[in-house]
C-alpha cells in the first residue's frame, strides 16, 4: 500500500540545538499511529514540521505524493492535513453548535472576517455539516451549551470535531486525553477513534498515557533525543529496552548507549 505521508531525513535545528534528526518513515492511509516520548524528545517538533508550524532545516515531507516541505500551515490544512492542540482551541463564549458553524464556514473557504461570521447563518451546507459532526462525536446533548461551561472531556471532543469538518485525510492530535479524568479518558478516546475511523482518516496522536497508546494505536513511533528509537506495533515498540528506559519504565543496563547507536 502506498504511503499517504512520507518523511525523509527530516531534521530541525535551532542554532546549535538539534530538536529533530534522521527521521525517515512512511505512513499508509487510515493507519492509527501513537507518538510517544518524554518532554523534549522531538515528537512535537515532528508534528509541527508536518503541519507547517515549523519549517524543517533539512529533509522532505510528502503528502499524497505532493511535496509539502516548508509550506505554510494554512496551505497544508487546505491540502488535507489537520490537527488539534493539547489545549482545546474553541470559542468559550459561543455554543457548541456555533463553534462548529465557525469551523465549518472556515473549512468551506469563506474569505474575510465578515464573510466567515455570516456564512454559518446563511449556508445550509455549513449548518448540516456542523450538526453531522456534533452527532458523530456524540455531543448532541451539549449542542446549545456555551462552550465555557463544558466538561473537559466534551471540550476535547468539540475541539477534535472542529478539526475534521473540512474532511482532512490526515489528522494529528496533540495529547487528546490531556486534562481528562481517569474515569473519562478511555470513553472519550473511544468516541474519537470511532468517529475518525468512520471517516477513513489517517491519525497520528501524541500521548503520554501508555494504556491509551496500547489500546488505540496500531503502530507506535517512540522518540528520544530528537529521533525515532522504536517503530512498530504497540506490543513490540513498548517492549523495546530503550523505550522502557527512557519513556515508560526502568533503565536497563547499557540502554543509553543503545539509544545513541
Amino acid at each position: 500500500m502506498s504511503a499517504i505521508l512520507s518523511v525523509r531525513d527530516l531534521e530541525k535545528t535551532f542554532g546549535s540545538i538539534v530538536a529533530a534528526r534522521d527521521i525517515t518513515l512512511d505512513i499508509p492511509p487510515q493507519q492509527v499511529v501513537g507518538v510517544i516520548g518524554a518532554n523534549g524528545a522531538g515528537k512535537t517538533t515532528f508534528i509541527n514540521m508536518i503541519t507547517g508550524h515549523l519549517r524543517p532545516s533539512k529533509g522532505s515531507i510528502r503528502f499524497e505524493d505532493r511535496d509539502i516541505t516548508g509550506k505554510p500551515s494554512r496551505e497544508i490544512t487546505r491540502l488535507g492535513i489537520s490537527r488539534s492542540f493539547q489545549v482545546a482551541q474553541i470559542f468559550p463564549s459561543l455554543t457548541v453548535f456555533e463553534n462548529m458553524c465557525v469551523a465549518a464556514a472556515i473549512a468551506r473557504g469563506a474569505s474575510g472576517m465578515l464573510a466567515r461570521a455570516l456564512t454559518p447563518l446563511r449556508a445550509r451546507e455549513t449548518l448540516a455539516e456542523a450538526d453531522a459532526a456534533i452527532e458523530l462525536f456524540r455531543i448532541g446533548a451539549y449542542r446549545d451549551a456555551r462552550s465555557a461551561t463544558l466538561p473537559q472531556g466534551v471540550r476535547k471532543l468539540l475541539d477534535i470535531a472542529m478539526a475534521i469538518v473540512g474532511a482532512p485525510r490526515v489528522l494529528l492530535l496533540d495529547e487528546p486525553t490531556s486534562g481528562i479524568s481517569i474515569e473519562e479518558k478511555f470513553e472519550v478516546m473511544a468516541v474519537v477513534m470511532s468517529a475518525l475511523k468512520s471517516r477513513g482518516m489517517t491519525v497520528l496522536f501524541v500521548e503520554h498515557d501508555m494504556e491509551i497508546v496500547s489500546r488505540f494505536a496500531e503502530r507506535v513511533l517512540a522518540f528520544y533525543d530528537g529521533t525515532v528509537i522504536a517503530d512498530g506495533a504497540p506490543a513490540v515498540a513498548l517492549a523495546d529496552a530503550r523505550v522502557q528506559a527512557f519513556i515508560s519504565g526502568t533503565r536497563p543496563e547499557h540502554a543509553e548507549a543503545a539509544a545513541h547507536a
